[in-house]
């Protein structure tokens, strides 16, 4: 039978539970965390050491006892004597009551002979057949043993007693000898080692809160210098980011000092780089844009379709620059704060990656009317790099070279090994031009930011950061850039420059030098 829509059964799909937001990490106090090693160790052991002195208790309060019975038995051992070959005692009724005579514990006492009948005491306290059977050989030696008589523990101390006289010892006559055996229960000695651990138990009750309270203060005492120092932060202006005097803290937390104040540092160096930067970007934004600014103005008081005409390429041309800066800027902030942790390092083909970035800057050079070349490598030279990084340092190191070479110039990229092959151990990448060159004494500044060399007669338009850019993307790449005259110019008033920069080249990619 078909089923209509009304007559389906009607499923109830649960609702998916919310998504639980992660659970916070607790973060736990040094100062309980301390407590705890040193507590829990201490309330472990404390149990141990009272069922250690309990056995100990037990072993001191067994020993005098042990001995009195010791003399017991030889006490009693003196009274037997042998009448007509059979054993005897001497034992008058005084001496059994003084034997019995405990309000404690109770005594019992057996003597048998050697073929194990009872001469006198209490029948009771049988023979067991491993001491009716032990050798016999050194009477007089107490020796003791644990049982149960009457369904009490008892101590029992036995003797086995000598009965031949002198003259038949010296002859080597059988021995006849006589068991002694005198029993107490233990109601003494458990009331000795309970007295024991009392004495011992009941001081460590009132020591243990003393000892808990002089951890407590000893602790807080301790940490006192990390509260000290958590107040002398929190009481600094915002602004200030001076070193942490590590002398008023333990030596423990110097290392700890050291490492903020070196932070700190290193924040401080990066604050002012940044407001540096900051206010010479202001700066040199000023320019184009009152620039932009005059030439819009000049434009709306012209009326000349000329002049208009004129003041709205200059305006163009100022947009232009502050475009180029503007992006200049935004390069040199990914540069300085790119990665290899936000952006991996690959291995590309250095070649491959110039030879790129060259067709990208053709156009510009045709426009510019200069000659720009290509050479690459005989083999691959692969490094490892951030490949958008690295086409930013090409570009700019062209761009720079286009800029300042004159009309019918050439500009020269070139990417080579750094020995021979089999031993190279660096890959070369080389831009060179035919402009006016760089002098000696102004190699060292012209990475700076904004800096640029003033010569009037060689004016070049320009921000100031191209050089910049190129020097942090080749920290980040650990490479060296080395900058000279160009060595193939034949002309003395425009000796070029040389732009090198030296890549370490892969381990794998050596070995293809054959």
């Amino acid at each position: 039978m078909a089923l209509s829509p009304d007559t389906l059964p009607t499923t109830h799909v649960p609702a998916a539970p919310l998504a639980q937001p992660a659970e916070e990490r607790v973060q736990r106090s040094l100062f309980g965390e301390i407590l705890d090693w040193m507590l829990v160790p201490l309330l472990l052991l404390w149990p141990i050491s009272i069922a250690i002195t309990y056995v100990v208790a037990k072993t001191i309060a067994n020993q005098p006892f042990d001995q009195a019975l010791d003399d017991s038995v030889t006490v009693l051992s003196q009274q037997v004597i042998e009448v007509d070959g059979k054993v005897a005692t001497r034992l008058n009724g005084p001496a059994r009551d003084f034997l019995r005579a405990d309000d404690i514990d109770n005594v019992y006492y057996l003597i048998t002979d050697t073929s194990g009948n009872i001469v006198e005491g209490d029948r009771d306290l049988i023979i067991p057949p491993d001491i009716a059977q032990e050798d016999t050989a050194h009477p007089g030696t107490v020796q003791h043993r644990d049982a149960i008589l009457h369904g009490n523990d008892v101590r029992i101390a036995y003797a086995y007693v000598d009965l031949r006289s002198i003259a038949e010892a010296n002859a080597a006559a059988p021995p006849r000898t006589a068991l002694v055996q005198v029993a107490e229960t233990l109601e003494k000695r458990a009331r000795l080692a309970n007295a024991i651990i009392k004495g011992v138990i009941l001081p460590q009750f009132l020591i243990l809160p003393i000892v808990l309270a002089l951890i407590w203060f000893a602790l807080s005492r301790g940490l006192s210098p990390l509260s000290e120092l958590q107040q002398r932060i929190r009481a600094r202006r915002p602004d200030d980011l001076s070193p942490i005097d590590s002398g008023q803290v333990p030596e423990e937390i110097s290392p700890l000092v050291r490492s903020l104040n070196d932070m700190l540092e290193r924040l401080s160096l990066s604050m002012q780089t940044q407001k540096r930067f900051i206010a010479d970007a202001a700066h040199q934004m000023k320019t184009p844009l009152a620039g932009m600014r005059m030439q819009s103005e000049l434009a709306l008081r012209q009326t000349r379709q000329e002049d208009i005409h004129r003041s709205l390429e200059q305006l163009a041309k100022s947009s232009e620059s502050a475009t180029r800066l503007v992006n200049q800027l935004l390069s040199l902030a990914r540069a300085e704060n790119q990665s290899q942790e936000n952006a991996p390092f690959v291995q590309r083909d250095l070649s491959e990656l110039a030879r790129g970035v060259v067709q990208d800057w053709v156009e510009a050079s045709f426009t510019q009317r200069i000659d720009l070349g290509f050479e690459q490598a005989e083999q691959p030279l692969t490094v490892m790099c951030n490949p958008l990084m690295l086409r930013e340092l090409i570009g700019n190191l062209i761009d720079n070279a286009l800029h300042y070479t004159p009309v019918e110039g050439r500009v020269t990229v070139r990417v080579r090994a750094d020995g021979e092959p089999g031993q190279a151990q660096l890959a070369i990448l080389e831009v060179e031009d035919t402009g006016p060159g760089i002098p000696p004494a102004e190699r060292d500044h012209i990475f700076q930011r904004f800096y640029r060399i003033l010569d009037n007669s060689r004016s070049r338009s320009g921000s100031g950061l191209g050089l910049a850019i190129v020097r942090e993307i080749a920290q980040q790449h650990d490479a060296q850039i080395a900058i000279s005259y160009n060595p193939r110019s034949s002309d003395p008033e425009l000796p070029g420059s040389l732009f090198r920069v030296s890549l370490h080249l892969l381990k794998t990619n050596r070995a293809d030098f054959h």
